[in-house]
Parts: structure tokens; sequence; C-alpha cells
């Protein structure tokens, strides 16, 4: 009995490289939009119009295309906007969970530094150091000045006081530090995100404009060959 050969699993040349691929690996040039066709174009003027071309060397020139594009609006690609380009390219995921990342490289006097500045900015911590104080004048007042360990005008409470405030002050500054650099790490995976979300928004619309721009020229093509028919048929 014959073979008979599945059309997905025939294999084609790619008009770049020459290595032959299946054909669903394979995309005609006529679909890809016409600014990445021009950025092939630059490398391999002699493509034929009807070039086909291997998805991994169309994703390989859609990332030096981004890459161009960026450049040449910016003036210059950062680190950033390069992997930007590259996600397109692999069409890997950018947005991450930021917290859980920051979380996991805490330091054991970054955790306690957090939890302090936490506790010092509640409402549980400002009503329980009112009645410590309410406690200590109140003590050193009945035991009078003879027997108190901190007689009026309190001058061990004082001291007590002023370190306390000038211990707390580097806790709450690191801490804020901390979130500050969260919040950097977020704002630059947001940057990130949006920057590829842009990108892609961009070469949809491009693509969109390519494909119905084809659909009208095959539409026009399909309606002079009927009116050629009709004419035909009427001589």
């Amino acid at each position: 009995m014959p073979r008979h050969t599945n059309a997905s699993s025939a294999k084609a040349p790619c008009a770049l490289t020459g290595r032959e691929w299946p054909r669903r690996q394979l995309v005609n040039i006529e679909t890809i939009r016409p600014a990445l066709v021009d950025r092939i174009r630059r490398d391999y003027p002699d493509l034929p119009p009807d070039a086909l071309i291997a998805k991994s060397e169309l994703e390989r020139y859609r990332s030096a295309y981004v890459e161009e594009l960026l450049r040449d609006e910016t003036g210059e690609i950062t680190s950033l906007e390069q992997r930007v380009a590259e996600s397109l390219a692999t069409h890997d995921t950018l947005s991450e969970n930021v917290e859980d990342a920051f979380e996991e490289k805490r330091s054991f006097g970054e955790v306690v530094s957090d939890h302090l500045a936490s506790f010092g900015g509640s409402w549980l911590f400002i009503l329980s150091f009112l009645g410590l104080l309410a406690i200590w004048m109140a003590y050193n007042v009945a035991e009078g000045t003879a027997a108190a360990f901190d007689p009026y005008p309190f001058i061990l409470l004082n001291l007590v006081l002023s370190c306390l405030a000038a211990l707390q002050a580097p806790v709450i500054m690191m801490s804020q530090k901390r979130q500050e650099a969260k919040d950097r790490l977020r704002s630059l995976n947001d940057y990130q995100v949006n920057l590829k979300a842009e990108l892609e928004i961009r070469h949809l619309h491009e693509k969109i404009d390519h494909l119905i721009s084809k659909q009208w020229q095959r539409l026009a093509e399909i309606q002079q060959l009927q009116l050629e028919i009709m004419q035909d048929r009427r001589r």
C-alpha cells in the first residue's frame, strides 16, 4: 500500500539558513509585518517574496529589531530594555512577585528592624509606652524622694527616653531604606511589563494592518478575476 505523507510533517528549507524544518515551524514572509521584513532584507536582500523563514530565525530577528527600535528612540539600550527585547523573542514572562523575592533575601538584622519598626508605629506600642510611663512616675511619686529609685524630676526616665529615641530612629531608617529598595524593584518590574506590553501592542497593530492590507489586495484580485470571467462569458 502507498504511504500517505502528512502535510503537517512535510519539510521545507528555511530561506535564511537553508536548514530543513517541518512546515509548521516555517512562516511565510508575506505574513510578517513590513518593518520586520525590511530588517531581514537588510541582511538577505535577495529573498523571494514567498520565502519561508524558520520561527527560531524570525524570533531572533524580532529581538534584534526591538533592540534597534529602543536604541533609536532612547539613544541607548539598558540591560533592562535588552531583557525585555529578549523576552519578546523567547516568550518569557517578565512579571514576578517582588515581595516574595525580596523577603527571601532578608538577613536576621533586617527582619528584626522590620518588626521593631512595625511595632514602634502601632497603637499597641503607644498605649503600652504610655502605661509604662504612668506606672514609672506613679511608683516613684508614691515611694517618696527617699525610697524612690528615680525621684522627681525623673532624671533616669529622661535618660531612658533619650536612649530609646536615639535607637529607634536608626531602626526606622533601616526599615524605610528596605521599603525604598522594595519599591524600586517593584517599579522596575512594572516598567519591564509595561514596556513589553507596549511593544507587543505595537507589533499587533502593525501585523493586523499588514494582514488587512493583504486581505484587501487579495479581495481586489478575486474581484478582478470575477470581472474577467464575466466578460469572457459575455463574449
